[in-house]
């Protein structure tokens, strides 16, 4: 099997849901890392790889992909049967799957991301966090993370009762809110939105995710 080439960076959120599933595929990969301090991602040659010029792009052979949630559902389709299976087993599971994997996108990631760019990059950059765009998203999280709440008084995870693509497409942020940015009571006031998160990294494929990106450059 050829090695997946993966480009991005250690303090990406992106990038990390991508190793994670590779990791869960038990994939071959190698990460090349690109200078975001120094604009590699708007140079030519990165550019021929990703025309918006963002990180993580993926080679896999013949093919080249870009958005982070695409190359996961590749990767979860095209080694289905290697590692975990992250989709569900029946057209009734992936539908639960593709379900919690748009909640994901459309609803939890947005208010997320923008409480962890403000409180992380933002400042990380030389600017001043926007406490008043932080304090709304917090409580669009809230709402959303009500729901979880309620979905996972039913089932262990999102999908059901097996990891899938809906719970791996949150480590990095959920990681960020509650070990970085000190917003972890969002998740930790929540009893079985708790259980879930600490049962979810907890994974061996996540924790290497975490050993190898916090050895990388900042």
């Amino acid at each position: 099997m050829a090695t997946i080439t993966l480009y991005g960076h250690n303090l990406s959120s992106p990038t990390k849901m991508v190793l994670s599933c590779l990791e869960e595929k038990q994939l071959d990969y190698e990460i090349v890392i690109v200078d975001l301090s120094a604009g590699a991602q708007k140079e030519p040659q990165y550019l021929a790889l990703n025309p918006f010029g963002l990180i993580p792009t993926i080679q896999d052979g013949d093919l080249t992909l870009f958005e982070s949630r695409a190359m996961i559902r590749y990767l979860a389709k095209k080694y289905k049967g290697q590692g975990t299976e992250l989709l569900g087993k029946t057209v009734l599971e992936q539908a639960v799957v593709d379900q919690w994997c748009e909640v994901e996108g459309q609803s939890f990631n947005s208010p997320a991301s923008t409480i962890v760019a403000q409180t992380i990059f933002v400042p990380m950059r030389g600017g001043t966090t926007d406490e008043a765009a932080v304090e709304v998203n917090v409580e669009k999280l809230k709402k959303v993370l009500d729901i979880y709440e309620e979905r996972l008084s039913k089932s262990k995870y999102l999908a059901g009762d097996f990891f899938s693509l809906a719970d791996l497409q949150h480590l990095p942020s959920t990681d960020n809110l509650v070990n970085t940015c000190g917003k972890g009571d969002l998740i930790l006031s929540r009893k079985h939105v708790k259980a879930w998160w600490e049962d979810i990294s907890s994974r061996p494929a996540w924790k290497k995710v975490k050993k190898v990106t916090e050895k990388g450059p900042k």
